[in-house]
């Protein structure tokens, strides 16, 4: 499954399951772009860790992905910087829960713009660099939320379902351009944010954090197991290997059954 040669751009990968991405793409000898969020020096030494383990280059871009123009722009230097762009994966979101009547507008356009229309933007600018080197390789993260619904989520489902139905368009339109378009949808996925989330509220109801853990992942998944951001870059490193070359146009669930049902 090398990887070498290869260009990855991965939008929200300062931390959680895109760094995961990162990690597993530079892995297998891939260049990375990084973009994110986060202080100047914790995210050089991501940078820099990232390039020391895996003796390949990585670059930042701290391109805004609710602004269509930082998105070209951080594609373009891609391009410019590491010798072209072959993968992109969107991955870069955010999340707000709130009853459909009680919803800020203004959470649902920000939310909108980041989880759904910032790939549109990305994909826009990487396909003619990728028609051009007559190979790419399109990953969108998206969710169980993409296949099925929850509810206080109207902007998080709505967006995901989106990106599902963007991801599908797209792997229709390239299917003869040595380009596909897939996407993933995770169920729960054990970040360091959502250790985060268990352990204050493991905190806040005086409970053990194993009783949480089992509680959420209870209330979705058949299985009562996290993935992990390293199993979610593992998936897309399959994804960008010769192995898929004929997956396209696919939402892949990895979500402990979630939406078996």
């Amino acid at each position: 499954m090398s990887l070498k040669g290869r260009v990855a751009i991965v939008t929200g990968s300062t931390s959680g399951i895109g760094l995961g991405i990162a990690e597993a793409l530079a892995a297998e000898g891939a260049a990375i772009l990084l973009n994110g969020f986060g202080p100047a020096d914790e995210i050089e030494k991501i940078r820099a860790g990232l390039a020391a383990r895996h003796g390949v280059e990585v670059r930042y871009s701290g391109a805004d992905m609710s602004k269509a123009a930082d998105i070209e722009a951080m594609v373009h230097s891609a391009a410019s910087e590491l010798g072209g762009v072959h993968i992109l994966v969107n991955n870069a979101g955010i999340q707000f829960t709130a009853p459909v009547e009680a919803f800020p507008p203004e959470k649902w356009d920000a939310i909108i713009a980041i989880n759904l229309s910032a790939a549109f933007h990305a994909m826009r600018a990487a396909i003619p660099l990728m028609k051009n080197a007559g190979w790419g390789r399109i990953v969108n993260i998206a969710s169980a939320h993409g296949l099925v619904a929850s509810p206080h989520k109207a902007a998080y489902v709505a967006a995901k379902h989106g990106l599902v139905g963007l991801t599908k368009v797209a792997g229709i339109e390239l299917a003869n351009d040595k380009i596909t378009a897939n996407a993933i949808c995770p169920g729960w996925v054990l970040t360091p944010l959502v250790e985060k989330q268990i352990s204050d509220r493991a905190k806040a109801e005086n409970r053990d954090e194993q009783d949480v853990r089992h509680e959420l992942l209870a209330e979705k998944q058949p299985m009562l197991e996290f993935s992990t951001p390293a199993q979610i870059g593992a998936l897309t490193v399959f994804l960008c290997s010769d192995a898929a070359q004929t997956i396209t146009g696919t939402p892949l669930s990895i979500d402990g059954g979630w939406t078996a049902g």
